[in-house]
């Protein structure tokens, strides 16, 4: 795998070296970037992109971070309290990624679309509030704001978000997820909800909401 490292080399990404994986889908299908829970990886998280849109690319790269053996996009001081200095910088490194992956695969022109699972999630809705020109459709299951008490968002109208969290999850509460619904939305981003009875994971309801959604985004 190579590049040009143009954009790139600055955020500290080589291909070679960020373990993902890429499964070229049907001609002029969308790419899915499937993007790991805690303690997940790659190939895991991959295996949602049948079950939301048949014959689509999938683009699946592992988080950098560990913790306690876990892999993760990003650090954190405790359950609930990110490192915010941290989400912002991995988001520049996953846009680098993404900019990298797409010459090399040959996918510029590709529609992609970041599909985030609980600290995946929250990674691509960093990624895409801070460097939309990299990723403006994001799928969040079990998401939240990821930046704390800051705000560090741009203009971010043509970004559209799908934010599908459980109504009693405690790792992602609803006032997080309402939170972020609404200051995405003073940035311009076009958000939808979809919130359902339980807790943190993902169910049926809400593949058949992101299956829907994936239909006009």
């Amino acid at each position: 795998m190579s590049g040009d490292g143009s954009g790139a080399a600055s955020a500290g990404v080589d291909l070679d070296a960020w373990p993902h994986l890429f499964q070229p889908g049907r001609e002029g299908a969308p790419v899915l970037l499937t993007l790991h829970g805690t303690g997940g990886d790659e190939r895991d998280i991959a295996q949602i992109a049948p079950h939301l849109l048949d014959g689509a690319g999938i683009l699946s790269p592992r988080g950098r971070v560990s913790e306690h053996g876990m892999n993760r996009w990003f650090r954190r001081l405790r359950e609930g309290v990110f490192d915010v200095d941290d989400v912002i910088v991995r988001a520049g490194e996953l846009a680098a990624f993404i900019a990298l992956a797409r010459q090399h695969y040959g996918i510029e022109d590709a529609r992609l679309i970041a599909v985030g699972f609980s600290n995946g999630a929250n990674m691509a809705l960093a990624t895409a509030l801070l460097h939309p020109e990299a990723i403006d459709r994001v799928i969040a299951f079990s998401g939240m704001y990821p930046f704390g008490d800051r705000d560090p968002i741009g203009d971010v109208s043509g970004v559209k978000l799908l934010l599908a969290n459980g109504a009693a999850d405690p790792m992602a509460p609803a006032e997080s997820a309402a939170h972020l619904a609404r200051v995405a939305a003073e940035h311009g981003a076009e958000v939808e909800r979809h919130i359902r009875a339980g807790g943190h994971g993902i169910d049926g309801s809400d593949i058949a909401a992101a299956t829907a959604w994936l239909a006009t985004a």
